[in-house]
Formats: C-alpha cells, sequence, structure tokens
C-alpha cells in the first residue's frame, strides 16, 4: 500500500527543573547556593531519507513524544538532556501544521532536517539568583515544557520523468522495461491505484528515476476517477512523458493525448508547460503503415518540436531512444533550475520562535484567563511553590502590562485569573497597578 499524506502527533521533552541545593560540607560554613540547571528536554526532527519511497512507516504509529531533561543536581551537576527523536521521511515531504494549515517546510534534499517539536528550556539552578545582598536563594526554575502539536505530511514524489496517459496505455509495462520495476500489470482500467517508482540505468553510471501515475480520466483536476491525490505527485517531476495507446487509431490516440493535457494544464498552469514527450505504445500490435500514420496525426497535433517516439514497452523496442532524448531534456531542465551558487538545504516557511509577547485577557462567565505563549512559558517555569519566585513572577506580570489589562477588562479584588494552566487571585492595590498573586 502507497500512503502519500498522514497526520502525526509530536510533542517535545520537558526541560529539567533546576536544583535549589545549599552546599554542605564539612568544615565549610556557609557554602552558598550550588544548585544545577535542569537539562533541555529532546527535540522531534523529521529528516529527509532518499531510500524511502512512501509515508508507509506511519501506517500504524503516528504519535511520537521525545524524553524530558533530567532534573540539576547539587554540587553545580546539570541534569541530562532529553533523548531527540528521528522521524524519516521521503524526500518531498511537505510539512504542514494540522491546526493552522500553514506549511512549516519542503524537505527536498537528502538530510535536510527539520524541527517540528522543539524541546523545553532546560530550568536554572539557585545558583543564578545570588547577589550580594541575598546570598543564599531558594529560587529556582521549573523546566519548560516542550512543544506539542500535529502536522501532516504530504509527499510529492521527485522524479526525472512522469509516465502520465489514460487507463490502459501501458504505462507500468513501460516503466517495467524502461527500469526493471515490478509494477502490478493488468488489462483492466486503473491497475495501478498508486504512484510506482523505478530507476533506469544509462551510460557513465547515470541513473534516471521514473514515476508511473495512475491513469487519468477526464475531469481528474476535480476529482473524479484517482483525482488530484496523484496528479500533485507530478509537480516534482522534470520531464513528463505522454503514454498513448496507439492502437485507438490516428483520431483517438491524438484525443487521448490532449485529453491527458488539458487535465494537466487544468490541475496548473506550471504542470502544462514542463517539458514533455509523447512515446506511442503497443506499436507492436500494427502495421508499419499504421504505426507511422499515428505518428504524423499525434505529432501535428503536438505541435512544432515535439519528441514524439514509437515504443513497444512489451517487447522492449524504441525504450533506449526514449531514455536518451528523456536524459537530453533532463540535463537541460537541471541546468535551467540550478543557478550557480544556490546551497539552499531545503524550503523553510517556518517563522523564527519564541519573542511574541502579544496576550490577551480572555473573559467568560465572569472568568478571566490571560492567553499568551510568552506568559504561558513563564508561569511554567516559576516554582510557585517558592514565595520569592512568585513575588519575582508577580513583577514580572506588572512590567509586561498584564495587571493593567485585567483591570481595563474589568477584574477586581478577589477573582480568579487562569495563566496557562495556573490559577491565581487578582489582588488590586489603590493608586497602585494591580499584583496578581497565586490562588
Amino acid at each position: 500500500m502507497f500512503l502519500d499524506e498522514v497526520e502525526l502527533a509530536v510533542s517535545a521533552g520537558k526541560g529539567g527543573s533546576g536544583s535549589a541545593s545549599l552546599h554542605r560540607e564539612k568544615f565549610v560554613a556557609r557554602g552558598g547556593p550550588d544548585g544545577g540547571d535542569g537539562g533541555r528536554g529532546g527535540d522531534v526532527v523529521l529528516i529527509a531519507d532518499p531510500e524511502l519511497g512512501s509515508l508507509q512507516r506511519y501506517q500504524l504509529s503516528r504519535s511520537f513524544r521525545a524524553t524530558s531533561g533530567g532534573a540539576g543536581e547539587a554540587s553545580k551537576r546539570h541534569g541530562a538532556d532529553g533523548g531527540s527523536v528521528l522521524l524519516p521521511v521521503p524526500l518531498g515531504t511537505l510539512v504542514f501544521e494540522a491546526d493552522s494549515g500553514r506549511m512549516m517546510a519542503d524537505l527536498d534534499r537528502a538530510g535536510s532536517r527539520l524541527v517540528v517539536a522543539r524541546g523545553g528550556r532546560g530550568g536554572r539552578g539557585n545558583t543564578h539568583f545570588a547577589t550580594p545582598t541575598f546570598q543564599a536563594p531558594r529560587r529556582r526554575e521549573l523546566g519548560e515544557p516542550g512543544e506539542a502539536r500535529r502536522i501532516r505530511l504530504e509527499l510529492r514524489l521527485i522524479a526525472d520523468l512522469g509516465l502520465v496517459g489514460l487507463p490502459n496505455a501501458g504505462k507500468s509495462t513501460l516503466l517495467a522495461s524502461l527500469t526493471g520495476a515490478h509494477p502490478k500489470i493488468a488489462d483492466y482500467p486503473f491497475t495501478t491505484l498508486s504512484p510506482n517508482l523505478g530507476v533506469a540505468e544509462l551510460d557513465a553510471g547515470r541513473t534516471v528515476t521514473a514515476a508511473d501515475v495512475p491513469g487519468l480520466i477526464e475531469g481528474a483536476h476535480l476529482g473524479a476517477g484517482l483525482g488530484v491525490g496523484f496528479l500533485r505527485h507530478l509537480a516534482r517531476t522534470r520531464v513528463l512523458v505522454h503514454v498513448v495507446d496507439a492502437t485507438l487509431g490516428p483520431e483517438g490516440a491524438l484525443a487521448a493525448y490532449q485529453q491527458v493535457r488539458e487535465e494537466l494544464r487544468l490541475h496548473s498552469v506550471d504542470l502544462g508547460a514542463k517539458p514533455a514527450m509523447v512515446a506511442l505504445n503497443k506499436v507492436d500490435l500494427l502495421t508499419p503503415e499504421e504505426a507511422l500514420a499515428v505518428s504524423a496525426k499525434v505529432g501535428a497535433g503536438a505541435g512544432p518540436g515535439a519528441e514524439v517516439l514509437l515504443v513497444s514497452a512489451a517487447l522492449g523496442e524504441g525504450t533506449d531512444r526514449l531514455l536518451q532524448l528523456a536524459d537530453t531534456v533532463i540535463k537541460r531542465s537541471q541546468t535551467a533550475s540550478s543557478p550557480a551558487g544556490n546551497a539552499r538545504d531545503f524550503k523553510l516557511y517556518q517563522g523564527p520562535r519564541g519573542g511574541d509577547r502579544r496576550f490577551k485577557v480572555v473573559v467568560v462567565d465572569g472568568a478571566y484567563r490571560v492567553e499568551g505563549v510568552a506568559l504561558e512559558r513563564l508561569v511554567s517555569t516559576t516554582d510557585l511553590d517558592d514565595e520569592s519566585s512568585v513575588l519575582r513572577l508577580q513583577r514580572q506580570l506588572r512590567r509586561l502590562g498584564v495587571e493593567a489589562a485585567l483591570a481595563a477588562a474589568g477584574a477586581t479584588a478577589g477573582v480568579e485569573v487562569e495563566i496557562g494552566g495556573a490559577a491565581f487571585t487578582f489582588f488590586p492595590e489603590a493608586g497602585e497597578p494591580a499584583p496578581v498573586g497565586p490562588a
């Protein structure tokens, strides 16, 4: 079974908590704070693997979680970092946020890596909070939670040749003849229910990859037949090979070619403008005169400069010539699409992480909730059991304008406020910004 789209749930590891240890050693009075930092949580990382041809490995297992970082310890020992999870995906995989639909990256280079869920930062130990006037702090930070999201992976095959045509045109047989692949072949429409890939060897050790895309019918760009689910794979191919059943006769072969070309154009202007060749298949079932008549008719309809070849996929006739011409066009397209100095790794659409201090106050049935990525991260790393940490959090909330925003939203003394899953009680003071204390 070929799987080309899947949704995964990924969760990065939580950062380890910092330690609030005080140094204890014989003959060492007032050793001071020596709590180490927590380890960083593990990431969830996608890596483009050229050996994979589909997303089949995620058919059953679709939830992945990295491990959390270790807690800091005494004697300034830092916690261990959490282990990351590496998820291999095929070349040509597009990565989207499932909820928003935002594209994150296009992994079109071997070895490309994308962190789809970043591990939480480890909390700082109490050594970071010592001052000349506060030399034995018990304050520490808890580890940040790791990112968690749902992502959608969409595969678009990367191939040099894309074999297209109506059902039963002989695309699978031609793929097998060109590359030695073993697709399912039978004498009925839609034998191919998923794209097949094969590799053809050329002279001087060069290889060409070919993809056999399931047969197209009228209305395929709107979802008819096997629909747009497989049309999108052709976007990655460098050269299209229209496989046409020559036994349809001159008029029938031309109509079949024009129908497929129109479906490609309607699906995508870029797809309709791709370099293309025409392979008139099954010529072994025609006389030489009949084959030439079909070739002349299709050639005239395809326009000047179109390469129209007579092939017999079943007997392997004309396939070498087809590969030679295709290789020439492929080299030409590679030169045009690969400007000198292009050293990109992959197309990244993900914006910079963090730094967003925006927040909003939500009021539902008299209950107040403050939402904001930076604020929720701030609360999650605060040890609410430590009074000095809570006082520090209050000062930070005041500085960020949270208290003023709550007052403007109508919050009064004693109401409960939720920030990042933690409950606080709002304590306004006359003439001063209103502090927020833990509930």
